[in-house]
C-alpha cells in the first residue's frame, strides 16, 4: 500500500548551522545505469538515499545486478548475470513505468546485449518530456524500435550498432547520456553534436573513459566517441547535488538564516551562485564552502539600462530549469521585481497559486512566465495547507512554509523525498521545525 506523507511546518524560525549537500540525483540516475555496460565490479560513492535512486537500484537488482551496500552512501555493483527475460514481466512494466530514470537503462542494454524493452516511463507532471531525442539517437546508431501504443511499451533491436554523425534536436541531458552509453560499444566513430555538457554528463564520460571507453571533447557540446569492444570496472565518486545547493542558498535568504553549505564543489556550479547574487543574496566562498549570512533584506538587481531583471533557464552552461521554482519563491521576499521565464516545461509554474494564497504578489503571465513583485520581508507569507505537485515545486513550497507566519501543511511530500534525502531531519538539525506525518 502506498504511504501518503505530509510535512507539518512551523514557519518564521531562523535556521543556523552547517549543512552537507547530498550526492547529485541527476548524476546518480545515469551513473547507476552505466553499471550495466560491464560484467565487472563498479563501486559508486556519494549515492543519495532518495526515492528515485533507491527505486532504480531495486530495478537493477531485479534485472540481475548483484548489489552490495558497502557504507551508507557507497555501493558495489556487478552486472555479470543480467536476466533479459525480466524485461517481459508485468513487474518490470509496472516498476519501469513508475520511474522516469528507467529510460536510461536502454542505452547500456542496447550497447551490451543488442536489445532492450521499456514501458513508457513516468516522473514529474511538469509538462511534455519527449523521448524522441533518445530514440532518434538509437535509430541513427542502427537500432530499430517498435512502440505498442495500446500497452505503452517500447521494443528495440540493436544487434548491429555502428558509429555515425548525430546532431541532437535538443541538448537533452538524459538523451545525451543514453546516446553516449549506446555509442561507447558501437563499431566505429560516433560524433555527437549539440550534446548536453552539464557537469553530470562530464562525470559520466570520465567514468566511462576510466572503464575503457574512448570519449573526447568532454565539457563541450561536440563529443567524439570511438567504439570499443568491452568495458571494465571502476570506482566513481558523484558530485554534490547542485540543485540542493541552490535550494539551500534560497532557503537561507527566505528565512534570514545563517547557513554554511559544506563541500559544495563551487567549481562545478556554473552560474548558479551568480543568479542568486542577482537577487541580492550575499554569500562568501570559504575554500569549498558557501557561507550565507543572515540578511533581513535583499534587493534584486536591475539591468544596466534600468529595466528589471529577467531570469530564465537554458541548457548548460545556462541556468538550470530545476532551480527556477526556487528562484521564484526566493524573489517573493526580495526588494524589487523580476520576470521568471521557465522556457523548458510548460506546467512548472502552476504551483504559484499556492504562493499567491500565502500572500505572495505574483502575476502568472502564461504557462511559461511569471512576474514577481517582492515583499521585501515587510509582509511575511502566511501558513496554509497545500499539495506538492513535483519535486522542485515541493521544495519551493517547503522553503515558503519555513519562512511563513504560522503553520503550513504540505501534502504529497513523498514527491520531495524523490529528490531530497532526509530533508526534514537535516533541516531540523539546524533549527527547523518540520514534522513528518505518514498515513
Amino acid at each position: 500500500m502506498k504511504t501518503n506523507i505530509s510535512f507539518e511546518v512551523q514557519g518564521g524560525i531562523k535556521l543556523r548551522g552547517d549543512i552537507q549537500p547530498q550526492g547529485a540525483k541527476n548524476e546518480a540516475l545515469q551513473i547507476l545505469c552505466a553499471v550495466l555496460l560491464t560484467p565487472e565490479k563498479v563501486i559508486i560513492r556519494n549515492i543519495p538515499a532518495i526515492r528515485d535512486v533507491l527505486k532504480l537500484i531495486e530495478l537493477l537488482v531485479d534485472l540481475g545486478v548483484e548489489v552490495t551496500k558497502i557504507a551508507e552512501d557507497v555501493y558495489e555493483f556487478e552486472a555479470k548475470n543480467i536476466n533479459l527475460d525480466y524485461l517481459e514481466s508485468a513487474d518490470f512494466k509496472q516498476k519501469g513505468a513508475a520511474l522516469r530514470g528507467s529510460v536510461m537503462i536502454l542505452g547500456p542494454l542496447l550497447a551490451r546485449f543488442g536489445k532492450g524493452k521499456l514501458p513508457e516511463p513516468g516522473g514529474d507532471k511538469i509538462g511534455r518530456r519527449r523521448l524522441d531525442t533518445h530514440f532518434r539517437g538509437f535509430e541513427l546508431l542502427g537500432a530499430k524500435f517498435h512502440y505498442n501504443a495500446e500497452q505503452k511499451f517500447y521494443e528495440i533491436d540493436a544487434s548491429n550498432l555502428r558509429g555515425t554523425y548525430i546532431l541532437l534536436d535538443e541538448a537533452s541531458v538524459t538523451g545525451t547520456a543514453n546516446v553516449i552509453m549506446t555509442a561507447v560499444l558501437a563499431k566505429g566513430l560516433t560524433t555527437l553534436y549539440n550534446a548536453a555538457c552539464e557537469p553530470y554528463i562530464q562525470q559520466l564520460c570520465k567514468m566511462l573513459n576510466r572503464m575503457g571507453a574512448n570519449i573526447s571533447g568532454i565539457g563541450s557540446n561536440l563529443l567524439r566517441i570511438e567504439g570499443v569492444e568491452s568495458l571494465g570496472g571502476t570506482t566513481h565518486t558523484m558530485l554534490p547535488d547542485m540543485i540542493e545547493i541552490g535550494s539551500f542558498i534560497g532557503l537561507a535568504a527566505m528565512t534570514a538564516s545563517e547557513i554554511t553549505i559544506k563541500n559544495a564543489r563551487i567549481d562545478q556550479l556554473g552560474v548558479i551562485p551568480r543568479v542568486f547574487q542577482k537577487l541580492g543574496i550575499d554569500m562568501e566562498f570559504r575554500n569549498d564552502d558557501i557561507y550565507i549570512p543572515s540578511q533581513s533584506h535583499y534587493t534584486i538587481d536591475k539591468f544596466i539600462d534600468g529595466s528589471f531583471l529577467t531570469i530564465y533557464d537554458a541548457p548548460w552552461p545556462g541556468f538550470t530549469p530545476d532551480l527556477i521554482s526556487i528562484v521564484l519563491v526566493v524573489a517573493t521576499q526580495a526588494a524589487g521585481s523580476v520576470l521568471i521565464h521557465q522556457k523548458m516545461f510548460e506546467s512548472r509554474l502552476f504551483f504559484v497559486d499556492k504562493l499567491i494564497e500565502m500572500g505572495a504578489k505574483i502575476i502568472l503571465c502564461d504557462p511559461h512566465r511569471a512576474t514577481v513583485i517582492g515583499l521585501n520581508h515587510d509582509y511575511p507569507l502566511r501558513g496554509i495547507s497545500m499539495t506538492s505537485p513535483d519535486i522542485r515545486a515541493g521544495v519551493a513550497l517547503l522553503i515558503a512554509a519555513l519562512s511563513a507566519k504560522g503553520t503550513s501543511l504540505i501534502r504529497n511530500a513523498e514527491q520531495i523525498d524523490r529528490g531530497y534525502q532526509f530533508i526534514d531531519q537535516r533541516l531540523n538539525a539546524i533549527g527547523a521545525q518540520i514534522k513528518r506525518i505518514e498515513n
